[in-house]
């Protein structure tokens, strides 16, 4: 747990940074909250007795006096495109770890490409998309791999009960969308592909008692850019079931609102993932409630071993690659189900 030291949250007002405030808070340490909104920053820093630090992702000086003192940075803000590099390069100067929640697949692209070098070389931690996206599908993945070096293929299918957007998510959708034209990216041969065509209409057997869902294929999410990054897969197919992603497409979707005391909405998730190999196939399973408020725990998680020494890596690395997946999960307990399902051999 936290010792009162202090951790930057950039973006603390959005809804996912909230989350991530109360988690650190509950967890020992002290957040301080930062944003370009003055406001909304003084309204959360009195709601928990914090101060707040105005920042801007356009203004360095302002991120250096937000990270000052600080013992890692979290950035909660969206479009991470606009975000990620400048708080990046504040917590490199300050000589701090960073860490994200980002799911735009360009920003995390961009932080790989960018990044991996210089942070290895400067024996930093930077561990982007460290959320329900990104975070959680591959902690999932490298589990299930157990002790294979590699494998054929890695399937990554999500069941939300619904899907309703914040402002974040469209605001972040709407800045991949301008990036990637009308193209959609998929991950295949062991390498990025710009698809033009439809992605496919599917069905995914859930493990029961969810059973048969209708997805949508090739509906490539964050995982698809942190499962390749450290494992051996050539191909990397994440899945979406068709009713959530008609909520989250639809404009008049609501933002979610709380069903109970910690602000959770009452959606719920599954997300199960599939690795196989020469004809054998291993499979684990998450399951709980609302996708924004469990990025809280992951990522409040993620810190508390980096602070503490717990990681397998230096530079920019997943979930997966920095840390031990299998205990990483089993710590998430009150927050998530685990399933690791027994190694089967597949049917021709």
């Amino acid at each position: 747990m936290g010792t009162g030291q202090l951790v930057a949250v950039f973006g603390a007002y959005g809804h996912t940074g909230r989350f991530v405030v109360a988690e650190l808070a509950a967890r020992g340490f002290v957040p301080v909250p930062s944003g370009r909104n003055a406001r909304a920053l003084e309204e959360l820093a009195g709601e928990h007795g914090l101060e707040a630090r105005v920042a801007s992702a356009e203004d360095p000086a302002s991120l250096e006096r937000a990270l000052a003192g600080t013992a890692a940075v979290i950035n909660c803000a969206g479009p991470f495109a606009s975000t990620t590099g400048p708080v990046i390069e504040a917590a490199l100067r300050a000589g701090i770890p960073y860490l994200d929640v980002a799911a735009e697949l360009e920003a995390n692209l961009d932080t790989f490409a960018h990044y991996r070098e210089r942070a290895r070389d400067a024996g930093a931690v930077i561990v982007p998309a460290m959320a329900f996206f990104g975070g959680l599908g591959d902690l999932l993945a490298t589990a299930a791999m157990g002790d294979w070096t590699e494998a054929d293929e890695a399937h990554i299918a999500y069941a939300l009960s619904s899907w309703h957007p914040t402002a974040g998510t469209r605001l972040s959708g709407a800045v991949s969308r301008e990036r990637r034209g009308a193209r959609r990216l998929r991950y295949s041969g062991g390498q990025w592909e710009h698809r033009t065509d439809d992605a496919p209409t599917l069905e995914w057997s859930f493990p029961d008692p969810m059973g048969p869902r209708s997805v949508i294929g090739e509906f490539t999410m964050a995982d698809v850019v942190t499962v390749p990054q450290h494992l051996s897969i050539p191909d990397v197919t994440t899945y979406m079931t068709a009713e959530a992603v008609r909520d989250v497409a639809a404009p008049h979707t609501p933002a979610p609102t709380a069903a109970d005391e910690s602000g959770r909405s009452d959606q719920t998730f599954l997300v199960d993932v599939v690795v196989r190999s020469g004809g054998v196939e291993r499979r684990a399973t998450a399951g709980g409630q609302d996708i924004y408020a469990v990025t809280a725990p992951l990522v409040a998680e993620a810190l508390e071993r980096v602070l503490t020494g717990r990681t397998k890596a230096v530079g920019v690395a997943s979930a997966g690659e920095v840390f031990d997946a299998l205990d990483f999960l089993h710590a998430l307990a009150p927050h998530i189900a685990l399933d690791l399902h027994p190694q089967k051999q597949m049917t021709a």
